[in-house]
């Protein structure tokens, strides 16, 4: 097994449930503009992608109507919806163990990198964290891609080898596989098991015991979607 020292972890589905304040958030935006969806369960497709992607593809949003609602967004999910949102389990006794094995562990998140700072600082685990990464507010460095490679610039003392990327959703997947870096699609987030299998990841869990399982080098609970 690969030893991994720099470990990039997914916010959104990965390290918190994150799903109320989201879709609230959208929920609020989409009313503002005129559109009612009194539904939440529907707005689980914004739980992810970066908000420019999801308002174009769900809603056929054109550049100005996207500005407009993520601006709506914002003021919805700065007051409350930030924090309508809850750790998974065993997720600090994981980060904590990781930690003290001397790994690195950064968050690379298409939020903006103001609002990740703020919900680590909420669930008090961004003691864990050398650096967040996040996009900036006026959308740019919004894709996973991006996000991945601007990490890889600042530890450039490190082989690609020693990285992974840690994620629910194909975006997380794409991004490593586009910087030439490992991944580990996990299943208790909001991407489906086809979404992460079809983005091949080097390895898929159902749980955050299997994330512990692959960093501390135990091998039986792996799921490996490439050949040996």
């Amino acid at each position: 097994m690969e030893k991994y020292k720099v470990i990039l972890f997914d916010l959104d589905g990965t390290l918190s449930d994150p799903k109320e304040g989201i879709t609230k958030s959208v929920q609020y935006a989409l009313k503002r503009m005129g559109i009612d969806e009194p539904n939440i369960n529907n707005l689980e497709c914004f739980i992810g992608p970066p908000l420019q992607v999801s308002f174009a593809e769900y809603y056929n949003f054109d550049d100005n109507q996207i500005n407009i609602a993520i601006d709506l967004y914002r003021e919805r999910f700065k007051e409350k919806g930030m924090y309508e949102n809850e750790l998974y389990p065993n997720i600090s006794s994981l980060l904590k163990t990781i930690k003290e094995k001397g790994l690195i562990l950064v968050v690379a998140t298409s939020k903006p990198t103001v609002f990740a700072e703020q919900i680590l600082k909420f669930f008090n685990i961004d003691q864990y964290f050398e650096l967040i990464v996040g996009s900036n507010l006026d959308g740019t460095r919004a894709s996973k891609t991006e996000i991945i490679q601007y990490i890889l610039e600042k530890y450039n003392e490190y082989e690609l080898n020693e990285f992974i990327m840690i994620g629910d959703r194909k975006h997380d997947i794409i991004g490593a596989n586009n910087t030439g870096i490992n991944s580990i699609g996990v299943t208790y987030g909001y991407g489906s098991v086809t979404e992460i299998n079809d983005a091949n990841p080097t390895y898929i869990v159902s749980s955050v015991k299997g994330l512990k399982d692959i960093l501390m080098g135990v091998t039986n609970c792996i799921l490996s979607t490439k050949s040996e």
